[in-house]
């Protein structure tokens, strides 16, 4: 029964990863909903808030940075198991927290789990997919940070209903180990699988083959050291870098801002949170299949992910918009159309790692990238916790939002500058 072939056995592994990064930004997402009831037992202040936010980050840079290298050393199948019991017991450590600095620890812990779940989810699709199916592929398992947060809006309010906000994370943390059964019976790399046909095994070699470096042809291997003078390595860095800490405001300061802002009540289930946050599944998956289909069209892989990360850049722009919103909806409409031009995006930047570099190198790739993108994460919410403290002592706090949202619409198009420049010429040789 467990040897039985089975048709497209790749998607059943992005399933996979698709259900262990909804976990993974559900168990992120909670201290942000939890975020009224915490400042009142725990009298917070913004910047209270803002110091967890940077625990969380600074131990996700530092984790993704170890977890790159560890998956490339290891492979993905245990480095993956590593990780989800890391963050999951790290999860569940929440609930006996006490202080600003008691859950700072133990959000330390959490981002140093967390920070495996893309590395060894790019290298598992690197393994698996050839690169015309590669950006939808990361598309559907990236959809799993939306749905993790459309997932976290039902079950918080529900169980701080009937229980309490510790039980809210003993609850959740407990989810990976149910995850950790399923992933050590059903991954394995394509050519130690046994469930997988022999069609779909030569549909992936063959795409691999053709399409391998140069280093990969001559049998070198690229060494992490080098990846650093590299100008992909830098386009890379430079799409996590400036864009992550975007995502990471919308992720942990929407609830807030629709709180203080339109007096939404958090503590019951939120049709608006929920809109926002699922529009990001149809623009992470909508992401990966564009520039999917570009190349179906006959694009270059390269200049379909350029095209494709310009027009999701200049849609960015109409988040500016939401400082003139009065009502409700219409700031959810603007805001949903950000946070899934942000998914689109985000897809597209993850799939370059893979179009780049040789699968052996995507885990440390990823890694690197996402320790840029978690130290501008550590970096933004110094400033917006300063900005947002800022303008509640001026009673103007929606005006503290305001800016941060004009600052959010033009970077990504500052971002895809620097990238298109770092990726004219797309080789594997140092930079000079």
């Amino acid at each position: 029964m467990f040897n039985m072939k089975i048709r497209n056995y790749r998607w059943i592994v992005v399933a996979l990863l698709f259900i262990a990064t909804t976990i993974n930004y559900m168990d992120r997402q909670i201290i942000g909903l939890l975020k009224p009831t915490l400042e009142k037992e725990f009298d917070w202040s913004e910047t209270d808030f803002a110091h967890i936010v940077m625990a969380f980050t600074a131990a996700y840079a530092i984790g993704l940075l170890v977890f790159g290298r560890i998956i490339d050393k290891v492979g993905t199948k245990i480095g993956y198991s590593i990780s989800v019991v890391f963050w999951s017991v790290a999860g569940m450590l929440h609930a006996v927290a006490r202080s600003a600095f008691g859950f700072g620890l133990a959000r330390v812990g959490l981002g140093v789990g967390e920070a495996g779940n893309f590395p060894a989810a790019m290298k598992a699709v690197a393994e698996w997919f050839p690169k015309k199916e590669r950006a939808i592929a990361t598309g559907i398992f990236n959809a799993g940070t939306s749905v993790g947060v459309v997932v976290a809006l039902f079950v918080v309010p529900w169980i701080l209903a009937h229980h309490g906000w510790q039980e809210v994370f003993w609850i959740t943390g407990a989810l990976g180990f149910v995850w950790l059964i399923f992933w050590l019976v059903l991954y394995e790399i394509p050519s130690k699988q046994k469930r997988i046909t022999a069609e779909e095994l030569n549909l992936i070699q063959n795409d691999q083959n053709e399409n391998a470096t140069s280093q990969e042809i001559a049998g070198e291997k690229i060494k992490w050291s080098s990846l650093f003078s590299m100008p992909q390595t830098w386009a890379f860095i430079t799409g996590k870098l400036l864009i992550d800490p975007i995502y990471w405001f919308f992720l942990f300061w929407l609830p807030s801002y629709f709180s203080s802002t339109f007096n939404l009540d958090l503590t019951k289930p939120s049709p608006q949170l929920m809109l926002i946050y699922a529009a990001t599944t149809v623009g992470s998956i909508g992401g990966g299949y564009f520039s999917s289909w570009l190349i179906k069209r006959g694009l270059p892989t390269l200049k379909a992910r350029r095209i494709a990360l310009l027009i999701f850049a200049v849609l960015e722009i109409s988040i500016i918009l939401a400082q003139f919103a009065t009502d409700i909806w219409v700031a959810v409409g603007l805001i949903s159309l950000a946070v899934a031009v942000h998914q689109a995006w985000a897809t597209n930047i993850f799939t370059l790692a893979s179009d780049m570099f040789p699968k052996e190198t995507v885990s440390s790739v990823v890694g690197i990238g996402g320790m840029a993108g978690a130290l501008g994460g550590i970096l933004f919410p110094i400033l917006i916790g300063y900005l947002l403290d800022s303008y509640k002592m001026q009673g103007n706090l929606a005006g503290g939002y305001n800016l941060l949202f004009t600052i959010c619409g033009f970077t990504y198009l500052f971002a895809w500058l620097i990238i298109y420049l770092l990726t004219k010429k797309q080789t594997l040789k140092p930079l000079k």
